[in-house]
This record gives C-alpha cells, structure tokens and sequence, in this order.
C-alpha cells in the first residue's frame, strides 16, 4: 500500500514525539530556515537542470519543510497542516475568478496573471 499524505503527516508527529528523533525534536521555525533555503535552492537547480529524478526528490524536501513547520505551529497551538491546506484552496478559488467564481473573463495567461494580481491586491487591502 502506497503511504498517503496523512501517512506523511503522522509521520512527523511521531518523529517529534516523546519517542521520536531528537533532532526533529530539537528544531523550530527559525533553526528550519536554513534548510528551507538549501531545499528550494536545491528544487530551482534540478529544475534549471531539467532533472526530472532530481525535481521529484526536491520537491519532497520541498514538501518535508512544509509539513515539519506545520507539525511545529501545531505543537505551538497556532495552526495545523488542515489550516494551510483550507487557506491554499481558498486562496486558489478567491484568484482564479474566471474559474470558480464571478464570470470574470481571461483568455490569455496575461489576463489570468492581471486578475491573480488584482484579487491578491484587494486581498491585501481588505487585512
């Protein structure tokens, strides 16, 4: 049976754990910045490589970093990996208008990229 991504988030409670690995125990948000860099540096490389192998590896790494701040903000009581998700799709939804919503038109990638640039500047004025 392939893991699925619940697999993957329990996985990281359990390495953070009373039993699990001491260094994911030991880190944060800010002793994580570091390898967050690295790992994207390290998926833009594969990428401009056109590395196919190597992207798929990256982008694990990518997705490690994601869940492992996660589990972090978790533990902190701030938010979990269900509020990133929620807040993505959401996010998703609100610029992409021609889509989901209003019947906003875009024909063009150029359109598409104005109205993602006009929902994300209303987002920003209604905070």
């Amino acid at each position: 049976m392939k893991p699925t991504f619940n697999d993957l988030v329990e996985t990281f409670a359990i390495l953070r754990g009373p039993n699990g690995c001491p260094w994911d125990k030991k880190q944060t948000h800010e002793t994580l910045i570091k390898c967050l860099q690295n790992e994207a540096q390290e998926l833009i490389d594969a990428i401009n490589n056109k590395d196919d192998e190597n992207m798929k590896e990256e982008l694990g790494d990518v997705l490690l970093q994601v869940l492992i701040h996660s589990q972090i903000a978790a533990e902190e009581g701030k938010f979990t990996i269900e509020d990133v998700i929620t807040g993505l799709y959401d996010k998703l939804h609100r610029r992409h208008p021609h889509v989901f919503g209003d019947g906003a038109k875009a024909s063009t990638p150029e359109e598409a990229l104005a109205l993602w640039k006009e929902m994300k500047k209303k987002e920003r004025a209604e905070k």
